[in-house]
C-alpha cells in the first residue's frame, strides 16, 4: 500500500473515496447512460402485458318472495371466512377453467399453447434434459396451464369480496376473460341450487304421500280409542269426568262457604239477643224491609211522646195510648227478630244438605277419574305419535311448496354478484418504460461507484496510517493556537479523601506545568449536560487547585438558577467551596458529621447568593474523620434521594480517593479545570478510563475571582 508500512494501523479515507468517484464522474455518467440506454432497449423490445380485474360480492341472495327469516338462516354460513375461502379455490377449479376455455375457444389461440411459442432456447434445454418437454403433455393440459399462469384469484382482505384478474397479451382478451369466469361461476352457483331444489321435489313428493296415510291412521285411534274408554273431549281440554269432579268441587266449596256464612249470621243474632243489645246492629235485621217499617213507626211514636210530655201530665189518656202502642210494636220487632234468626238457621241447614249430597256426588267422581287418569295415559301416547306425524307433514308440505317454487332458473339467484367488471385496459401494465429505467440507472450508478471505490481500496490510495495517541497530541500541542498563555506555578490543594487517616503518611504534591486556556467546555454548557444525564451524582475532580473548585461552585449556582434542586459537598482540603458559598466558616459539616459530632440535617446549610444548598467542610479533625470514610457512600444516597443532582467536590483527588465515595461506576466525573495543563488533563483522564469510569466530562470554562474569599479566609 501507498505510505503504509505493513505493521502500521490503517484506517479508509472517506475523503479519497469521494474524491476517486468523482475525478471520473464523466466515466461514470457515461456507463450510466449506457446502462440507462440497455434497459431502454430492453423494455421496448418486450411484448407489452395487459391486464384486467373483475369483482365479486359473496352475500346472500334470495327471490323477491323469500321471506327474510330464510334468508337470515343462509346468511350464517355465507359471511364465514371459510366460505369465502372455498369460493376464491372454486372460481381456480379446473372444471369452472375447462368451462371457459371451451366458451371463448381459447385453444385455438398461440398465446395459451407453450409448445406453439418454443424457441431455440427451449430446444436447447430440452434436448439437455433440463426442460420437460411441453409435448409431452395433451393440448388441452397446456391450455389449463397457461391460463393458470394468467389467472390470479383472491379474496379482498377485510371483506367478502373476490377479485379476479387475468393477464394477456390482447387487451380485449384481458377483459374478456375476468367477465367470462364470473358469468361461468354465477351460473355454477345458480344452476346447483336448481338442482338441489329439484332433487329436494323429487325426494319429498313419495314421503308426503307416507306420511299423509300415517297422520290418517293415527288420528283413527285416537278417536276410536276416545270412544271406547269414554274419554269424550271438553272445552278446557281435560276428560269428562274429571271436568264433573272440578266443577262438584268448586260447588262444594260455595256451598261449605254459604253453610259456614249462615250458622255464623245466626250465631251473631242469637248473641244479640241473649245479651240484650239492640236489633238494629244487625245486617241481617236492618236489611229486612217488616223490621225497617217497625223501626220507623217505633221512631215516630218516641217522637210523638217526647213532644206530648212537655205539654201533657204522664196519666194523660194520650200519652197512655201512644205509650201502648210503642209496647205492641217493641213485641212485633222482637218476633220479626225471632222469624229472621228462624230463617237463618233453616239456610243453614239447607247448605248443610246440600253439603252432604255434593260430597257423595264427588266421592263417586273421584273413583270415576281416577280411571279415567289411568285410560287416558295410553291416549296421550296416541295424540302424542298423530300429532308428531302431522308436524312432519307439516314440514314437508312447507319444504316441498318452497322447493317447488325454485324450480324456475329465475327463482334461485346466486349467492354473489358482480360488483365491477373488467373494461378493456388500455395502457399496459409491464413493462413500465420509466420506472424500469430510472431504476437500472440507478442501480448502473451505484454499481459503477463501488467498482471505483473497491478498486481504490485495493490500491491502497484510500487507506491513511494511525499514529498514537502521544503522537496525535503532540501534533495537536504543535499546531498555532489564538488563546494560549502561562499562568504562573500554583501549588495543588489535596483533597479530603486524600488526608490519611492517623498513623499514615501524607501524600506529596507535586507543582503544576504551564497551562493553556481553553473555553471549549463552558460552565452553561455542562449545566445542560448534567440536567440531561441519567445520573444523580457528580464528582467534580480539581487537578490544578482552587480554580477549579471555584468553578464547580459556579456550576452548582447555575444548576440551581436552571431550576434544579442541586446540593454540593465541600470535600477539598482547602474548603474553598465553603468560603465561597457560607456566611460563616464554622459552621458544621461533613468532617463533623463523619465524627459524630452533628446531626445530618444540621450539616445542610443554604448558599449565601443562590438557592443551592451545601454541606460545608466542617470543623472537626480531618484525620479522625476519615476514619467513618466507609460511611460516606451511605450519605451520598441519603442525598441523592432528596435532591436532584448531588455534587462532590474532591479537590485534587484521584482514582483511589473516588473510590471511597461510592463503588458505582454510573456517576459522571467532572474535571474541572479552568486553564487547561496539558499533561494533567491527559494523565487524569486515562486514569479515570482505565478505572471504568466512562463518563468524564472537561469543564474548563474561568469562574468568578477567588482573591476576596482567600483575603477573608486568611483574614
Amino acid at each position: 500500500m501507498s505510505g503504509v508500512s505493513g505493521n502500521q494501523d490503517v484506517d479508509i479515507d472517506l475523503g479519497q473515496l469521494v474524491r476517486a468517484v468523482w475525478a471520473r464522474r464523466l466515466k461514470v455518467l457515461a456507463i450510466t447512460a449506457l446502462g440507462a440506454g440497455v434497459a431502454f432497449t430492453g423494455a421496448k423490445m418486450i411484448s407489452p402485458k395487459y391486464r384486467s380485474e373483475t369483482r365479486i360480492l359473496i352475500e346472500p341472495r334470495a327471490p323477491a318472495f323469500a321471506n327474510a327469516q330464510a334468508a337470515d338462516a343462509n346468511a350464517g354460513p355465507l359471511l364465514d371466512e371459510l366460505n369465502i375461502a372455498s369460493q376464491v379455490q372454486l372460481l381456480q377449479s379446473a372444471d369452472l377453467i375447462k368451462q371457459v376455455i371451451n366458451s371463448q375457444k381459447l385453444y385455438d389461440l398461440p398465446e395459451f399453447d407453450a409448445a406453439a411459442n418454443g424457441s431455440a432456447l427451449t430446444d436447447i434445454l430440452v434436448a439437455l434434459h433440463l426442460k420437460k418437454n411441453p409435448y409431452e403433455n395433451p393440448p388441452e393440459e397446456r391450455v389449463i396451464d397457461a391460463f393458470t399462469e394468467r389467472l390470479q384469484v383472491y379474496q379482498v382482505p377485510g371483506s367478502r369480496v373476490i377479485g379476479i384478474t387475468f393477464t394477456s397479451k390482447d387487451p380485449k382478451l384481458a377483459a374478456v376473460i375476468p367477465n367470462a369466469m364470473a358469468a361461468v361461476y354465477l351460473a355454477t352457483q345458480s344452476g346447483a341450487k336448481l338442482a338441489s331444489n329439484s332433487e329436494a321435489t323429487r325426494w319429498l313428493e313419495p314421503e308426503i304421500q307416507n306420511l299423509r296415510q300415517k297422520v290418517n291412521d293415527a288420528e283413527q285411534k285416537v278417536a276410536e280409542y276416545r270412544a271406547e274408554h269414554g274419554l269424550l273431549p271438553t272445552n278446557g281440554g281435560a276428560n269428562f269426568p274429571t271436568q264433573q269432579l272440578n266443577d262438584i268441587s268448586a260447588e262444594l266449596t260455595r256451598v261449605r262457604g254459604d253453610r259456614a256464612n249462615a250458622e255464623a249470621r245466626a250465631q251473631s243474632v242469637r248473641n244479640a239477643l241473649s245479651a240484650g243489645e239492640a236489633s238494629d246492629t244487625l245486617q241481617d235485621i236492618m236489611s229486612s224491609q217488616s223490621m225497617q217499617r217497625l223501626k220507623s213507626t217505633e221512631s215516630g211514636l218516641q217522637s210523638q211522646i217526647s213532644d206530648l210530655q212537655t205539654s201533657l201530665l204522664n196519666n194523660h189518656p194520650r200519652l197512655k195510648s201512644l205509650r201502648a202502642q210503642l209496647s205492641d210494636i217493641k213485641a212485633q220487632i222482637r218476633q220479626e227478630t225471632q222469624k229472621i234468626l228462624a230463617s237463618i238457621e233453616n239456610e243453614a241447614k239447607v247448605s248443610a244438605v246440600r253439603q252432604r249430597e255434593l260430597e257423595q256426588q264427588a266421592d263417586k267422581l273421584k273413583a270415576n277419574s281416577a280411571q279415567a287418569g289411568e285410560d287416558e295415559v295410553g291416549l296421550n301416547a296416541l295424540t302424542r305419535e298423530a300429532a308428531a306425524q302431522r308436524q312432519l307433514l307439516e314440514t314437508y308440505l312447507s319444504r316441498y311448496r318452497e322447493a317447488a317454487s325454485r324450480a324456475d332458473k329465475n327463482s334461485s339467484p346466486a349467492d354473489a354478484r358482480v360488483v365491477s367488471k373488467a373494461i378493456q385496459p388500455v395502457d399496459p401494465y409491464f413493462p413500465k418504460l420509466a420506472p424500469i429505467v430510472v431504476v437500472a440507472a440507478l442501480a448502473t450508478l451505484i454499481m459503477t461507484s463501488i467498482a471505483i471505490m473497491l478498486a481504490e481500496l485495493f490500491s491502497g490510495r484510500a487507506l491513511r496510517p494511525v499514529g498514537s495517541p502521544e503522537e496525535d497530541a503532540r501534533e495537536e500541542a504543535d499546531e498555532p493556537t489564538a488563546t494560549t498563555s502561562v499562568s504562573p506555578k500554583r501549588i495543588a490543594t489535596p483533597s479530603l479523601l486524600a488526608t490519611p487517616a492517623d498513623g499514615e503518611p501524607p501524600a506529596e504534591t507535586q507543582e503544576d506545568e504551564p497551562v493553556v486556556e481553553a473555553s471549549e467546555f463552558s460552565i452553561a454548557s455542562v449545566s445542560d449536560y448534567l440536567r440531561g444525564s441519567r445520573a444523580p451524582l457528580a464528582i467534580a475532580i480539581s487537578p490544578t487547585g482552587d480554580d477549579g473548585s471555584a468553578a464547580t461552585v459556579s456550576l452548582a449556582r447555575k444548576l440551581a438558577e436552571d431550576g434544579s434542586r442541586v446540593i454540593l459537598v465541600d470535600m477539598t482540603g482547602s474548603g474553598l467551596p465553603t468560603d465561597l458559598m457560607a456566611e460563616d466558616r464554622s459552621m458544621l459539616g461533613i468532617t463533623d458529621l463523619l465524627c459524630g459530632d452533628a446531626a445530618f440535617g444540621d450539616t445542610i446549610h443554604g448558599d449565601s447568593r443562590s438557592d443551592a444548598h451545601f454541606i460545608p467542610q466542617g470543623i472537626s479533625d480531618p484525620h479522625r474523620a476519615m476514619r467513618g470514610a466507609a460511611r460516606l457512600s451511605l450519605l451520598l444516597d441519603a442525598l441523592v434521594s432528596a435532591y436532584d443532582l448531588v455534587i462532590v467536590e474532591c479537590g485534587a483527588a484521584d482514582v483511589a480517593g473516588v473510590s471511597r465515595l461510592t463503588q458505582s461506576k454510573d456517576v459522571e466525573i467532572i474535571l474541572s479545570m479552568p486553564e487547561i495543563v496539558e499533561q494533567e488533563f491527559v494523565t487524569a483522564m486515562t486514569e479515570f478510563e482505565a478505572a471504568g469510569y466512562e463518563r468524564v466530562v472537561l469543564m474548563s470554562d474561568g469562574s468568578e475571582p477567588i482573591e476576596s474569599a482567600l483575603s477573608q479566609r486568611a483574614a
